[in-house]
């Protein structure tokens, strides 16, 4: 497996190019190929067998590490560390589960990536609670999906909403956004100096089959594992969540608060610890730990 935790031409535009051609070039592995290759691996031990599994999944860690390249590190390094998440998830891959390797090994890969991400970005020296890290990592998607831009100033209300659904406050929402505003680069910049290449043109295919496959049975697993994480619940906590998260139209906090005779700040704050503990309970059944940096909870 030494063959694959080389590193990926962090600061060589062309090789970092070169790379993600080369490993798109690597044939997907059936369903039965994987199981043999994943029992051979566990049974026998078998390096040839993990190398070649690690290989077809390549273009898939370095799809979950372009995710981060706006954090200003260098995207072969990314590259490399979801690379060290993958050959990890091989070595714990329990093949007879019943799911793709795919669907597991993301779990490690994006835990290495982050862990990588909070180790060498500047803002970790600052803070690493769990609420900064937690909006660290999810900052950018909920502003994209409140329609802000990273350039716009954050309106009290978007800083409520944002906040409600990380589980923070919100002045450490709005804290945190000034430490990442002005960060983001450009995907017309370019990768080297000799300004050849844009980091547009080292993307890995949008249209990559086992990158669609893998996200579609990832929530699959998810769903599969909802009810049982649900039963880690007592039946209040279980209700709220219910009502809050997984109802298409989320009940009001103030009716909630009526119907058990609390306050609705009291309902928030269940709903959120009923949450964080389901997720918890989920990622621990996923993977043989709790692995994910930026999504760790202390409880």
């Amino acid at each position: 497996m030494t063959a694959f935790n080389r590193a990926t031409g962090g600061s060589d535009g062309d090789g970092l190019h070169s790379y993600l051609h080369r490993i798109h070039k690597v044939p997907m592995l059936s369903a039965h190929e994987e199981l043999e290759l994943s029992r051979r691996w566990r049974i026998k031990q078998d390096n040839d067998a993990a190398a070649l599994i690690v290989a077809s999944h390549l273009r898939l860690a370095a799809k979950i590490a372009l995710r981060y390249r706006n954090y200003g590190l260098s995207l072969g390094d990314l590259i490399s560390e979801g690379n060290i998440g993958l050959m990890e998830a091989v070595k714990r891959f329990d093949p007879d589960l019943g799911f793709r390797f795919a669907s597991y090994a993301r779990w490690w890969v994006r835990a290495a990536v982050q862990a990588y991400v909070l180790k060498n970005w500047s803002l970790v020296k600052v803070s690493t609670t769990l609420a900064h890290k937690r909006i660290f990592f999810n900052l950018r998607r909920l502003e994209s999906k409140l329609q802000i831009t990273h350039t716009s100033e954050l309106q009290p209300e978007h800083a409520t909403r944002i906040a409600s659904a990380l589980g923070v406050s919100p002045p450490a929402v709005v804290s945190m956004r000034s430490w990442l505003k002005g960060r983001d680069r450009s995907l017309a910049s370019p990768v080297s100096l000799d300004r050849r290449l844009t980091w547009e043109e080292c993307l890995v295919d949008p249209d990559d089959l086992e990158g669609v496959l893998g996200e579609a049975e990832e929530v699959a697993v998810q769903r599969a594992m909802l009810p049982g994480a649900l039963r880690s619940l007592d039946p209040r906590h279980r209700q709220i969540l219910i009502e809050r998260r997984l109802k298409e139209e989320p009940t009001k906090l103030q009716d909630l608060a009526h119907r058990y005779g609390i306050s609705a700040e009291r309902v928030r704050q269940i709903e959120v610890r009923a949450f964080q503990k389901l997720r918890k309970t989920m990622r621990m059944q996923m993977s043989p730990g709790d692995i994910d940096c930026g999504e760790r909870t202390s409880r």
